[in-house]
């Protein structure tokens, strides 16, 4: 029988850090060698990092890139690896590099560059069109990269059809978002078994930026039968032994891909044959193993906190300053910050107004007690106050509204940044992907900060994170603090219903427009009310000056409010909601709760 012993490295690089991501790569080519593997895989442009963006732009880097894989080809006698890095020829290439027993045997350059969402490879590399195969062991092994493998009819036909590849390597630099998972398993299954083939899919794990790799690498047979999952969410080296015969088998019975092999035509399929060097000996077995992948809840959190960890580490802070209200957001963004950067790393700041609650201050300081957090409290009133009388000849003769509410919020902001300032503590956000949408959040009040850990959360999901993370250990978040009406507490009596719709109802709008894409007439035909869908959309469009002055967040669904979704910030494109139906975003949604505006004022505020 014949078997390939083969290792997924799913590690966590760091874009820049080359010297660093060569480290990971050569601990694990060391481990390897002690367990006896053939071939050993790492994810796409594990050399660089993933994505270098610009950097891309400095031929330093890419000289110091080829560098570094001149020193992952030295660690790798006696095995064979392949590692993803930047390729420079006429162009540059996102590339895989073939290195066997201490040389790079092949070069495959990457397909497809993917162009969407938080994509920008057309904008650095060339697409490549060679299918090369190589040949290890007897075994015929297929590579290529990410994207690569989604088409059909891209690279893994070709090499398998083609170049009669038995084994597929795909290496992958692939961000999470919620269900992906079950996609990319879905599509791996179809593609190992149209082309009867086994394929091997290894994926980066870590935070950088806003975004999360997940890892979760899989294998799967020529029949499409899941082999092996790894773990989500951390570094980890999955070694096993495939069995390659029943392939042949496959392919024999296969009438479809027989005739496919006649009619079909595929690129010029480069073929390399590398000579063994070193007898393995006697191995222990290893068998694939399914490692059972998360829940819905505890994928998101999981993915929370590393991108936090890897935000606040791989940016050099140590301690992370939380601003805490007594509400849900900052609630859940400290219980996510000790679990990700420990306790004795996170500093809650209450900065108490006239218009804080009893209630607040309770749920303050048992949340800062439950999380062992230190806990530092600046009343705003002496500020606040002092503001007031500062701006009272500019404000003579205009009633309290807004202005006086935000300023509450900025001074809470400069308390936050003088401590960040002071210490070295990174500011995190509170603010959640509804109050984003629409603009309820203040800039250079409570937007100010180095990171948004929550930013791509709805509301509703808020409640069930927190409520989830109580269930999963101590509980941390105080009941009242889950079953308050949400309020910002910046008047008398405020909630967050006041300006906006409940959140049962804003969400789902807002999922419709912002992700989906949706017309107003779809949304209204979901069952909401016109005036309603048409104010919520008016928000949304009036806020974009906000939102792109935003501190950088984790990605967590498939649209997020950055990368993601790129409107410009001047426009005037209104039809979603109609040109008769145009409102004033200071209007309140609620008619009772309208504040009257007198025209002459309403101009001016114009």
């Amino acid at each position: 029988m014949r078997i390939l012993r083969l290792a997924l490295a799913q590690i966590n690089c760091t874009v820049g850090d080359l010297s660093g991501n060569v480290q990971k790569i050569g601990d694990a080519i060391d481990e390897a060698k002690k367990s006896k593997v053939d071939l050993i895989a790492f994810p796409e442009l594990a050399i660089s990092g993933y994505p270098p963006e610009d950097l891309l732009h400095k031929p330093q880097f890419i000289d110091d890139n080829l560098n570094a894989l001149d020193e992952v080809v030295q660690k790798s006698d006696g095995i064979t690896v392949v590692v993803g890095f930047i390729h420079r020829d006429v162009a540059l290439y996102n590339a895989a590099a073939v290195i066997h027993h201490g040389r790079v045997g092949l070069i495959y350059r990457k397909w497809y560059l993917p162009n969407y969402g938080v994509f920008d490879e057309n904008r650095y590399f060339q697409v490549g069109r060679t299918a090369p195969v190589f040949t290890i062991e007897g075994i015929s092994v297929g590579v290529n990269i990410c994207e690569d493998i989604w088409y059909s009819e891209g690279p893994v036909r070709a090499q398998s059809l083609g170049g009669g590849a038995e084994l597929i390597v795909n290496i992958n630099a692939s961000p999470y978002h919620t269900e992906k998972g079950k996609l990319r398993e879905e599509m791996l299954a179809a593609r190992a078994r149209d082309n009867a083939a086994l394929v091997a899919y290894v994926n980066m794990v870590g935070g950088q930026d806003e975004l999360v790799f997940d890892g979760a690498s899989l294998v799967f047979n020529e029949r499409g039968v899941l082999l092996a999952r790894g773990v989500q969410f951390q570094e980890s080296l999955m070694i096993m032994d495939l069995p390659i015969d029943g392939i042949s088998k496959a392919r024999r019975r296969d009438a479809r891909r027989r005739k496919e092999g006649l009619t079909t035509d595929c690129p010029e399929v480069k073929k390399w044959v590398f000579s063994g060097k070193k007898e393995k000996g006697k191995r222990k077995k290893c068998v694939p193993v399914v490692v059972k992948r998360h829940s819905r809840l505890r994928e998101i959190y999981h993915a929370l906190k590393l991108g936090l960890h890897d935000y606040v580490r791989k940016n050099g802070f140590k301690c992370g300053v939380i601003g805490l209200s007594g509400g849900i957001d900052s609630a859940l963004t400290a219980a996510i910050a000790v679990d990700a950067l420990g306790r004795e790393n996170v500093v809650g700041v209450f900065m108490p107004s006239r218009y804080t609650s009893p209630e607040s201050v309770e749920d303050v300081r048992s949340l800062a007690e439950n999380l062992g957090i230190r806990l530092i409290t600046h009343s705003i009133e002496s500020p606040f106050q002092a503001t007031l009388s500062l701006l009272s000849k500019s404000f003579e003769g205009w009633s309290e509204n807004i202005a006086e509410e935000n300023l509450q919020s900025r001074i809470r902001g400069n308390i936050l940044m003088a401590l960040s300032n002071k210490f070295g503590w990174i500011v995190l956000t509170t603010g959640n992907k509804s109050e984003l949408s629409v603009g309820y959040t203040t800039l250079y009040g409570d937007m100010a900060g180095g990171f948004a850990v929550i930013k791509d959360i709805w509301k509703l999901s808020v409640y069930k994170l927190a409520r989830a993370r109580n269930r999963w250990g101590k509980r941390v978040i105080p009941s009242r603090i889950l079953n308050r009406l949400p309020t910002a507490e910046l008047r008398l009596n405020q909630t967050d219903q006041d300006s906006l719709p409940p959140y049962e109802v804003l969400d789902p709008i807002l999922q419709a427009y912002v992700e989906e894409d949706k017309r107003k007439d779809e949304i209204v035909a979901m069952g909401f009310e016109q005036r309603t869908v048409s104010k919520v959309i008016a928000l949304v469009d009036s806020s974009e000056f906000k939102r792109r002055q935003a501190p950088v967040g984790i990605k967590i669904t498939p649209r997020a409010l950055g990368k993601d979704r790129r409107m410009p910030i001047t426009n005037r494109y209104h039809s979603f909601y109609g040109a008769e139906e145009e409102m004033d975003v200071n209007d309140e949604i609620n008619p009772k709760k309208k504040r009257k505006i007198s025209e002459k004022r309403r101009k001016k505020i114009a």
